[in-house]
């Protein structure tokens, strides 16, 4: 289903308002729900989002996350208690907002220029499109129709026109889908100077990295309901497990490898087998010659080896029902629908 920026968002006749105590979140969710029919996208919701804070929103398809996006920003109905700026989302001034939705498809026959001005078009007081194509690496393809731009530059067009007002509150549904390393970097750039200056930013992503360094929290949703809420380094510390050694192996490991290695281990450290080799999990850096000499001492020849912490994507793993199988050396996913409600 296709969305508009925010200047389309429906906005009952109000005036704008601006908290009196500069400590008030921005956004409030209480007991937030929607069905559509037999099926529960959100499932009571409650969520907090402060001033100036970066706030990621991660999640399997299918959890809820475009579904509370469209509640927040009154392009859907909801039960439950929901506030921004104060007030009902329908109620904004749709002029504080940006909103780039996950699918959207503006007119191809216009250049990013000509788009970017139409959207600021909208708006009472829009930044100059020169600088905000600037802000998202398009300076160099302004004047090229959106027909004729890779998927990677109609997407930072399309962030262009969500952040042309200069909003205060910036809601970015999967902003980097498709673009290249270069492209996100300047995404990235673009978000972190926008949160220095004060906007607040909701950010849903799938790449967990992405979420990782740019949200001050996040909050995990699964089956319409938020299952963690805490800073990225929180989160990892409390879900993420422990480190890992990933043994990568030139030739199949027998049955007998796994009890042969943690056999030369200390009990605190689990070996799992994988469909390249092995996992030793619970390794701290400086025990990675000891891992080396249990292998040597189970005569396991092996290629490489890459130690890791655990990361953001850990956690989504282990909280989405995403988990590890050391018989099979698979990652097993809970069924769950098709697409993101």
């Amino acid at each position: 289903m296709n969305e508009t920026p925010a200047a389309s968002v429906s906005a009952v006749d109000a005036a704008e308002v601006v908290a009196d105590d500069a400590d008030d979140p921005v956004l409030v969710g209480e007991g937030v729900r929607r069905s559509y029919g037999d099926v529960v996208a959100l499932d009571g919701v409650d969520l907090r989002v402060e001033a100036g804070e970066v706030f990621g929103l991660i999640g399997p398809n299918g959890a809820g996350k475009t579904t509370l996006v469209r509640a927040l920003t009154g392009t859907t109905d909801a039960e439950g208690d929901l506030r921004v700026f104060g007030v009902p989302p329908d109620a904004v001034d749709p002029q504080r907002i940006g909103l780039l939705p996950q699918s959207f498809d503006p007119p191809e026959r216009l250049t990013a220029t000509e788009l970017v001005e139409y959207y600021g078009g909208l708006y009472d007081d829009a930044r100059e499109v020169e600088s905000v194509l600037r802000d998202v690496g398009m300076a160099d393809d302004a004047d090229a129709w959106y027909e004729t731009l890779s998927g990677g530059q109609k997407r930072r067009t399309c962030v262009a026109t969500a952040v042309v007002n200069d909003p205060d509150l910036l809601f970015l549904d999967e902003p980097t889908t498709g673009i290249d390393p270069a492209g996100r970097r300047s995404i990235h750039r673009l978000i972190e100077r926008l949160a220095d200056g004060g906007t607040t930013v909701f950010l849903t992503s799938h790449a967990m990295d992405e979420v990782e360094r740019l949200a001050d929290r996040v909050a995990l949703v699964r089956d319409g309901a938020v299952v963690a809420v805490g800073r990225p380094d929180e989160l990892i510390a409390e879900h993420g497990g422990a480190p890992r050694l990933d043994v990568s192996l030139d030739e199949s490991a027998d049955d007998g490898v796994v009890e042969r290695v943690e056999a030369g281990l200390p009990g605190d450290v689990a070996v799992e087998s994988t469909r390249g080799g092995l996992r030793v999990r619970g390794v701290r850096p400086e025990a990675i010659g000891d891992a080396v000499d249990a292998l040597d001492g189970a005569g396991v020849a092996f290629e490489s080896l890459a130690w890791s912490e655990p990361s953001l994507e850990d956690v989504y793993l282990r909280l989405t029902g995403e988990e590890y199988s050391p018989r099979e050396g698979i990652l097993d996913e809970a069924p769950r629908d098709g697409g993101d409600r």
